[in-house]
């Protein structure tokens, strides 16, 4: 299998996983000792390492911020493509609730597979998408229940 065909997979299982909030088959993907860079410390967390604490960070993640929205929305600016010998691209997620204005999260993801296995997941974000982050959460994160957990 092709290191995009890996990232087709893993991505589409996180997916499914989303909709279905059944992690089992992401799991499997993933190498023991995996490596999460999170990159927006104002979800709670910057780094997580292994498997079940990669899981448990995604579900708490979504719960605390993307199912807060009644849209959740990907899109590919560029990629995915193979640089180095690991998955990078540019994307963007758009929220949207009927309370607040429609939030666009921009990033850039690099994913690095072995032997079939998701070892480093790595979510980068510019400064700017950083703080328009915090700002839209200090505007309307009341409204949603979303509150700025930077790590004090």
């Amino acid at each position: 299998m092709s290191t995009i065909q890996e990232f087709a997979q893993y991505a589409a299982a996180f997916e499914r996983a989303f909709e279905s909030d059944d992690w089992s088959e992401v799991t499997s993907l993933l190498a023991p000792d995996v490596v999460y860079e999170v990159g927006l410390p104002i979800l709670g967390k910057a780094r997580c390492e292994g498997r079940d604490e990669m899981i448990d960070w995604f579900k708490e993640s979504l719960n605390t911020l993307d199912r807060r929205f009644e849209k959740r929305s990907l899109a590919l600016i560029e990629g995915p493509e193979v640089r180095d010998g690991v998955v990078w691209l540019s994307g963007t997620a758009t929220y949207e609730a009927a309370s607040v204005p429609p939030f666009v999260l921009k990033l850039e993801e690099t994913l690095r597979f072995e032997e079939g296995l998701l070892v480093r997941l790595e979510d980068t974000y510019s400064d700017a998408m950083k703080a328009e982050t915090k700002a839209y959460i200090d505007t309307h994160g009341e409204k949603l229940g979303i509150e700025d957990r930077t790590p004090r």
